[in-house]
Formats: structure tokens, sequence, C-alpha cells
């Protein structure tokens, strides 16, 4: 007689064969298409040292959900497009968002940042650059 494990299901797992690649995202301007950067390594035939090198994959992103600086994974798929041939399956990580807030002060005060002050006397002050 034959005991079955309860941790572990009869069923076989299903496979699918399809590459599942981990990239950064350099370009979301398309619309449900973003351009993934995959990077690996690869062994130099003769010195044997191990070298960078990268892939560029156009991505299906039917919501528009991941931008740039994203870190994401995606699979193999059918041809989408004359590019595409990998679909999003989720994102990893999140890029950091930047803030604007130190323009958002100059643009309501209409003050310049201190490296850009300079008073007209400075201005008047200076000799024209000399031509060379």
């Amino acid at each position: 007689m034959a005991e079955t494990n309860p941790t572990t299901s009869s069923a076989p797992t299903k496979t699918t064969g399809k590459r599942l690649l981990q990239g950064i995202v350099t370009r979301d301007k398309m619309n449900k298409t973003r351009r993934v950067e995959v990077e690996r390594l690869v062994q130099h035939p003769r010195y044997g040292k191990y070298i960078k090198r990268r892939t560029i994959c156009y991505v299906h992103d039917e919501n528009n959900e991941s931008h740039l600086g994203d870190t994401v994974e995606i699979i193999e798929s059918r041809p989408l497009s004359r590019l595409k041939r990998w679909r999003l399956v989720r994102i990893v990580k999140k890029a950091p968002t930047r803030t604007l807030s130190h323009l958002e002060g100059a643009v309501a005060g209409s003050e310049l940042p201190e490296p850009l002050q300079k008073t007209a006397t400075e201005t008047a002050a200076s000799p024209p650059p000399q031509p060379s």
C-alpha cells in the first residue's frame, strides 16, 4: 500500500518552458509597451573574465503599471507586435519618485536659488568676454 503525504499534492506541477527574466524599465513613453534592459554575466571565451552584457526587451504592459527605473519580472510570450515578445509578470521594486520641492518655492515666490542670484551691479561691473 502506498501512503500519501499530506504536504505534497499528487498532481504534477506544470512548467511552461518559457523564460522568466528580471530587468529595469529604461523607457516608458509608449502606451502599453515598456523597454526593459536585462543584464547578464558572460564569461570571456579566451580570458575567462566575466563581462556584463545587456539585452533590450520590449514588454507588453497592459495596464501601464510600470514606470521608468522600476525593476520588473517578465516572461516570454508569443509575438505581440514587430518588437514585443515579452509580457510583464510583476513589478519587483518600484523606483523612487522624484520631487520638485526645491522648485516649488521658486515658482511661487519668484525667488531664484542662491547660486543664481546676482545683483545688477555685479552683472554691470563684470567686463564682457573677450573673443579668442
